[in-house]
């Protein structure tokens, strides 16, 4: 989920500012749920700032995990700081920018798993996937956010889930593609693969998180499988000590 503090500095993206949604925006949202914990998301509005970032992983607490943005030359000193304070990962943003760019993407990504074990988490879209196949494999780390986002390069997602890479089940108002139908397969490759994500607030989604979203996880692929895309492979993927 994103969480938006007006409180610290919002960079407005595309024309685009969001409104706010606290941590306490949060808690209500999610009272009904036995939430044990999740990734708080830096969005492209957010930018290079970790004031924010710092401020709701010491009020959600423990199980809460952070994903930032940072530019490639930030120091190792930063990172080791980041990950004291819950940080397990770095952001591309290629749909909205506010991020480091593509560039650096592979030294990078090797660079943060060598030095703190963090992987990197791709908000792309699936059709640009095939051009960066090759460069993906050879990453140590990778997550890909919304089920990739399109129909089209979701071949390709399903040949770089068998070779690892991890998928957000979250954002479902936002692709254009059969969810059911994509949660199938990539569960079929791998079902280890799939971590579920509330998405909240939904910002510029056509359609917002629902909590039917659950239901239909659960509908379509069993209990089974259901409790390790709402827990277990997001606790292991984020190293979440029980």
């Amino acid at each position: 989920m994103h969480i938006i503090d007006p409180r610290f500095p919002l960079i407005e993206n595309q024309g685009y500012t969001p409104d706010p949604f606290t941590c306490e925006d949060y808690l209500e949202r999610t009272k009904q749920w036995n939430i044990a914990g999740g990734a708080i998301v830096s969005g492209s509005f957010q930018g290079y700032d970790h004031s924010y970032l710092k401020d709701a992983l010491s009020r959600l607490g423990k199980g809460f995990v952070g994903v930032t943005q940072l530019p490639e030359n930030v120091t190792d000193e930063e990172i080791k700081s980041l990950d004291a304070n819950g940080v397990k990962a770095v952001r591309f943003n290629v749909k909205r920018g506010g991020s480091e760019t593509l560039i650096h993407l592979e030294s990078f990504a090797q660079r943060i798993y060598d030095l703190a074990g963090w992987h990197v988490e791709l908000y792309i879209e699936a059709k640009l996937l095939p051009e960066m196949e090759d460069t993906l494999k050879r990453l140590p780390a990778v997550s890909i956010d919304h089920l990739g986002l399109t129909t089209a390069g979701f071949d390709t997602l399903l040949k770089l889930v068998e070779h690892g890479v991890r998928v957000k089940a979250s954002g479902f108002g936002r692709v254009d593609m059969n969810v059911a139908e994509a949660i199938s397969a990539i569960v079929r490759v791998n079902p280890d693969a799939l971590m579920f994500g509330t998405d909240l607030p939904s910002t510029r989604a056509p359609r917002p998180f629902l909590d039917t979203d659950i239901e239909l996880i659960q509908e379509t692929i069993g209990d089974e499988i259901a409790e390790k895309v709402l827990y277990s492979n997001a606790a292991q993927w984020y190293g979440k000590k029980d």
